[in-house]
């Protein structure tokens, strides 16, 4: 398959990946000869794809990549066409976005907030980007939807779970197809309840930043109200790659459930400490121990390996899903690379397909006209049912799926297993939510 970058100057680069470069000021300042920033004139348009290449999210990361690619060569007329045969939306054609082919430059978030601010900067300044997308860490999302923001252009989120990123932090140029921690709490709640009783007493270690915070305060609340008591919960640094000694205190705290409010190497890593010190074996309460993993994902399933086995969380999407949409995509994706997509995957190659055709819909390129067409945007067909997109915050709502994993796996690609598909309305929340309180959306920025 193709793999290419364009910078400004229009020079191919096989394989070329922009790196982070160096920090710069902030300051964006629209061509005199254009009505938005890098409005495209040529017969391309560049898109920007802004991913962990580096650091504990590095699978993510990459699997973003490849979905991007694919994204690329669907939007372009190339290959089966993935998505976009199964997509409610007609307007996406195969002949690129308003006729002008997709190209594409790449940045390394490496999880650092200031080095994705960098990366996007330099993707929007020197290689004419005219749409950033990307990243799974909301530290990184909230800090590159801000510079995009400030830039005057659309970002799709690509990862990003924390409630902040379309609540106290949202903005007019933002939009996130990914579902959020108080999602997976209000999906999680009642399995939780059904299979282990409302009579626990949970001990949480949180990553320490704002997916963390804002995860760990929707589960305890969704998990308080059905009659969970909260014993403690201890934050963790994202750069922490041995949890031992988060671990030995649980044992002595009087919890019979550990939450594990982390994600990649971080759950790889705090799960597997949990293991090792026999938390699964233990009789605690009367009541036979247990661990929950809010947010899940194929590719940290496969890093804990049968640690996983039996443990319960929550999903965006998954590729044993059997309607059309998901079928179509993990096709598609597997004829390309061999094996399923991740949620990171589906997530990204969603949110590139819905950019390209809010600007068939609105006829332009001008983040203004694209985020008019996708806000209060109802549409089907790409893997997560009937799905909208609410005009006042900018985010997605649709079905969530609790998932646990699976006690028989037939690959190392078949290692969760759906329980259960809770109907968007169990997860949907008012824009004036107590979680999601402060900040403002504002008004669309296009640069000129």
């Amino acid at each position: 398959m193709s793999n290419f970058k364009v910078n400004r100057r229009g020079l191919l680069k096989s394989g070329a990946v922009i790196g982070a470069g160096v920090a710069m000021p902030t300051i964006f300042t629209a061509s005199s000869a254009a009505a938005y920033t890098n409005e495209p004139t040529g017969g391309t348009v560049t898109l920007g794809f802004n991913v962990p290449q580096t650091g504990a999210y590095a699978d993510e990361g990459a699997d973003e990549l490849r979905a991007y690619q694919l994204a690329v060569q669907h939007l372009n007329g190339e290959g089966d066409g993935g998505m976009m045969n199964t997509f409610s939306s007609s307007e996406l054609q195969g002949n690129g976005i308003l006729g002008k082919q997709v190209v594409f430059v790449t940045g390394d978030t490496q999880t650092k907030s200031d080095a994705a601010r960098a990366s996007a900067q330099s993707m929007i300044q020197k290689d004419g980007a005219v749409m950033i997308t990307g990243g799974s860490s909301s530290g990184v999302a909230i800090a590159v939807q801000g510079l995009c923001q400030e830039a005057g252009v659309i970002f799709m989120a690509g990862l990003t779970h924390s409630n902040d990123t379309t609540g106290k932090d949202k903005k007019a140029n933002g939009f996130r197809h990914f579902f959020n921690g108080y999602m997976s709490a209000a999906a999680l709640a009642p399995v939780l309840e059904a299979r282990y009783g409302s009579d626990r007493n949970a001990y949480h270690l949180t990553a320490d930043y704002t997916w963390g915070w804002t995860q760990q305060e929707s589960i305890a609340a969704a998990t308080e109200a059905v009659g969970w008591n909260t014993v403690a919960n201890v934050l963790t640094p994202l750069t922490a790659t041995d949890f031992s000694s988060y671990i030995a205190p649980v044992l002595n705290s009087g919890a019979d459930v550990l939450v594990l409010n982390h994600y990649g190497g971080n759950m790889i890593n705090s799960l597997t400490s949990a293991v090792q010190f026999g938390l699964r074996d233990k009789m605690v309460n009367g009541k036979q121990f247990e661990i929950v993993v809010p947010l899940y994902s194929r590719l940290m399933a496969r890093g804990a390996g049968e640690n996983v086995k039996g443990i319960l969380g929550s999903t965006n999407w998954h590729w044993s899903l059997q309607d059309e949409g998901s079928k179509a995509f993990v096709q598609s994706f597997g004829q390309a690379y061999g094996f399923p997509p991740s949620q990171a995957a589906h997530t990204v190659y969603c949110q590139t397909l819905l950019y390209a055709d809010a600007c068939q819909r609105a006829g332009t390129f001008n983040p203004c006209g694209i985020a008019e067409a996708l806000e209060g945007f109802d549409f089907d067909g790409l893997g997560n049912g009937p799905t909208h997109y609410r005009g006042s915050d900018h985010q997605c709502f649709k079905d969530v799926l609790v998932v646990q994993g699976k006690e028989n796996p037939t690959s190392e690609f078949d290692l969760l297993e759906v329980v259960e598909v809770t109907p968007r309305a169990q997860v949907e929340y008012a824009v004036d939510h107590p979680m999601f309180a402060g900040g403002a959306l504002g008004s669309c920025n296009d640069g000129s």
